[in-house]
């Protein structure tokens, strides 16, 4: 695959946005792998449960349930929701606090085994997200999909994106990007689309070191 130098993609991004010292500042900023590492298991739990809370509802509806959600759902103590009865999860379907959703619910208790299947196997969820490599992210977004519950997809990438894992986001605007700059020819969910964009990711991170993060939201930038 022949890309375009990041530097043109940047620069289109810059002049759009009112120079690169206005493109900086809409970049995220991402934590260390020493950083992800420290970050308790609840607080993972809590990022995934909120990702998957928000699809088909607004931020501020989460948001404003957010606090009771947390006190609903046990902290997202991972053991205290794995251990989920059928009592309390039909009692949580009549909490006012939360977004009464039975299979957004449900995956609060899939997830809280995803996160302690994973601290089992490598100490803790921030030890295996901070030291996945960056050139197999695609196998991240895999791991999430498939051992995780509602996890593929928007939620799963949006959940790494807020917990500061450097990664990419598959907006609308970065999907329309990448098919300007022929990286996908087709769906953005397809494997070969999928390796397509980890090659493109990687090649476009050499060049001058620039965080997956920034490359995403950059490319999003970049279109009219």
């Amino acid at each position: 695959m022949t890309l375009r130098s990041f530097a043109d993609i940047r620069a289109r991004a810059a002049d759009r946005k009112g120079g690169e010292a206005a493109l900086a500042a809409l970049l995220p900023s991402m934590k260390t792998a020493a950083e992800l590492a420290a970050i308790p298991d609840d607080r993972w739990l809590s990022m995934m449960s909120r990702c998957v809370f928000q699809a088909g509802f607004s931020w501020k509806v989460v948001e404003t349930k957010w606090p009771g959600t947390e006190a609903a759902f046990w902290d997202f103590s991972p053991a205290r929701c794995r251990a989920m009865s059928d009592e309390e999860f039909d009692a949580l379907l009549k909490d006012s606090r939360i977004i009464r959703n039975g299979a957004k619910v449900r995956s609060v208790q899939n997830n809280a085994a995803l996160v302690m299947d994973l601290s089992a196997e490598y100490g803790s969820v921030g030890k295996a997200v901070g030291a996945w490599p960056a050139d197999d992210y695609i196998g991240l977004l895999d791991l999430l999909k498939k051992r995780g519950d509602r996890l593929g997809g928007g939620a799963g990438m949006m959940a790494l994106r807020f917990m500061g894992r450097d990664g990419w986001v598959t907006s609308p605007d970065m999907v329309r990007a990448l098919a300007a700059e022929s990286v996908i020819d087709g769906s953005v969910d397809s494997q070969k689309s999928r390796k397509a964009i980890q090659a493109a990711f990687s090649q476009w991170s050499a060049e001058e070191g620039t965080p997956f993060a920034h490359i995403s939201r950059i490319l999003a930038m970049s279109v009219d």
